[in-house]
Parts: structure tokens; sequence; C-alpha cells
């Protein structure tokens, strides 16, 4: 019960669909589709297509609010086992697994387990109570609008809803609150490059960790500010 109380906000993130606006950053992760330890601009570019249109979920070329809504509806319908129009915490948690078991490669990372292990105590109190305020029913389960408005009210001071506003600030260069295909390629090569420190067209192991190194010194920099 706690692993799941703990994971709410996320899940609630997740099942709305917010957090597509912020799959660009993964561009070069995961790429290596040869194995080699390296990955080329090729295999960025590869993958960077097949999440784009992944992500377009109506096939018009942009990435809106309409292709999000369509994303958090699929993935609502497919966490609602029984399919009753809303999800308890149990099938909250049942989802958020499965999308682990999908990138078992992120969910393992040690960083990551070290900071669900300094969690706890009265946080699990408190996400609780958000669970029960977001059902505004009483029914023990919410629904994609009790969700909405959930995420809704996290984002305007949680943390990930402002990383999302800043990552479509940067993506969306027109200021049209849509990502077109082209702003999408921009922004995954500007991270490739970004990456890729030495110029040789490759983003190594090496170079991959120590961009890894560089965010977590910045994360611990932001949390001590």
């Amino acid at each position: 019960m706690k692993k799941t109380i703990l994971a709410l906000s996320a899940a609630a993130l997740a099942l709305t669909g917010t957090t597509a606006i912020a799959q660009y950053r993964a561009a070069g992760h995961n790429a290596d589709a040869n194995g080699d330890g390296t990955v080329t601009l090729a295999e960025m570019q590869s993958q960077s297509a097949e999440r784009f249109a992944r992500m377009d979920a109506n096939g018009d070329g942009v990435l809106d609010a309409q292709d999000r809504a369509a994303r958090g509806e699929a993935m609502f319908a497919r966490a609602d086992t029984n399919g009753d129009g809303e999800l308890t915490i149990a099938e909250m948690q049942a989802a958020r697994e499965a999308r682990k078991a999908e990138r078992p490669e992120r969910s393992d990372r040690p960083e990551r387990a070290e900071r669900r292990g300094k969690r706890g105590g009265d946080r699990s109190e408190r996400m609780a109570e958000r669970f029960a305020a977001a059902d505004t029913d009483n029914s023990g389960g919410l629904s994609q609008s009790e969700l909405k408005a959930m995420h809704e009210a996290r984002g305007e001071r949680g943390q990930r809803g402002k990383r999302g506003m800043r990552v479509l600030a940067r993506v969306d260069t027109n200021g049209d609150k849509a990502i077109s295909r082209a702003e999408f390629d921009a922004a995954a090569m500007a991270r490739f490059t970004r990456l890729d420190s030495n110029a040789d067209g490759a983003i190594s192991a090496a170079e991959r960790d120590a961009a890894k190194a560089e965010r977590k010194q910045r994360r611990e920099q932001r949390r001590g500010q």
C-alpha cells in the first residue's frame, strides 16, 4: 500500500497524458540499436522518428493537447482493468508496475531506489489524504476528470508540472502550443549535440554517464536551494 500511495502523483501525470510533452528528452536514451555502446546520429534520428509517431496519436503531424488527451485516455483504459470508468489505488499501482517492466533500465537505477528509500513516514499519509481529496464522489476510485483535476492542482506547484511547461516552451519554438515534427527533431538534435561532447558524431557510454552525473548534481543543487 505504501508504494502504491507514493506513486499516486506520478500515476496521475502519466494517466492524464501530460508526461508526453517531456518525452523528447529521451532522444539518445536507449537508442543504441546495435548494442555497441554508442549512439550514432542515425540511431538517434531513427528513435526520434519512432517516438514521434507513437506520441502523435491522431497522426496529424503535430503533438498537441489532443494527442495528450488521447494518450491519457488510452492509458486510463488499459489501467481500468474492470472497466468501471474509475481507477482504484490497486489499478494505478498495477499500471505503474507494468510501465516499470517496460523500462527496467530506468526503474532499476540505484539512485532512484535510494531516493525512494529516503521517502516515507508522514509522506505516505499525505498521499493517502491526496487520493481521498481527489476522490470527490467518495467512490473509492478516481475517474478521468478527478485524475485530471488532481494533476492540474499538483501541476500548478509540482516540479513535474513546472518542468513539463519549461520543456514545452523550449521545444515549441513558434509558441503555438503544439510541437511539430521539425521542432521535435530540432530538439532531439540539440540534445544529441549537447551529449556528444567531443563532437565525433556518436554518444559514448562515458558521455552518457557524464551527462547523467551533471543532471544529478543539478538536482541536488536545486534541492539544496
